[in-house]
């Protein structure tokens, strides 16, 4: 009986006829395309995004750092991690998370690994995020923060702890939510 074949997401590239910015914004834009797929033109508008990236920044006692801030969209302080947008031109994902975790919360790791990749929500945006989990940490120079960031609250909670707050639905952050449940799933 022959091996089945390994599950992964297909890249496919249809045919786009056309593609403009319907509105652009100070961190993404609107895009419509126009596509061939099978028989059919295919109009479709969806964020365009530049990507992001977050940390799972995991201390010596297996406690995750969480950070809480102001998230306008859903009027609410939500637990999150550390992350950011990939907003500088060239700028590689690991570096982006490296500055994103001295920037947010004063920590650096010696110690990165790839934890989780995913698009946020395929059918409306092309966004792409990268989670690293980050270990072996030590304290940085404080950085300054402004807007949303200047009120960051803080917080190391026990891996576990973070697992059953998301499986009980009072973590409600996708991107916590599916690297705290990857680095569970690893664990076990």
């Amino acid at each position: 009986m022959p091996e089945p074949e390994l599950l992964a997401d297909e890249v496919a590239e249809p045919r786009v006829v056309s593609s403009e910015a319907v509105f652009e914004g100070r961190v993404w834009d609107v895009r419509r395309d126009e596509f061939e797929y099978g028989d059919d033109r295919i109009v479709r508008e969806y964020v365009d995004h530049p990507g992001a990236v977050a940390v799972l920044a995991i201390d010596d006692e297996e406690r995750v750092l969480l950070i809480q801030q102001y998230r306008h969209p859903i009027r609410s302080r939500d637990w999150e991690l550390p992350a950011g947008l990939l907003d500088i031109e060239g700028e590689d994902p690991l570096a982006a998370a490296q500055r994103e975790l001295q920037e947010e919360v004063d920590l650096a790791a010696a110690e990165w690994t790839r934890l989780a990749e995913f698009h946020t929500s395929p059918g409306g945006s092309d966004e792409l995020i990268r989670v690293y989990e980050a270990r072996h940490l030590t304290e940085t120079d404080a950085f300054a923060r402004t807007d949303e960031e200047a009120d960051i609250v803080t917080r190391w909670v026990d891996l576990e702890e973070v697992v059953g707050a998301v499986l009980d639905g009072r973590l409600k952050n996708s991107i916590l939510t599916i690297a705290v449940l990857a680095a569970h799933a690893r664990r076990g």
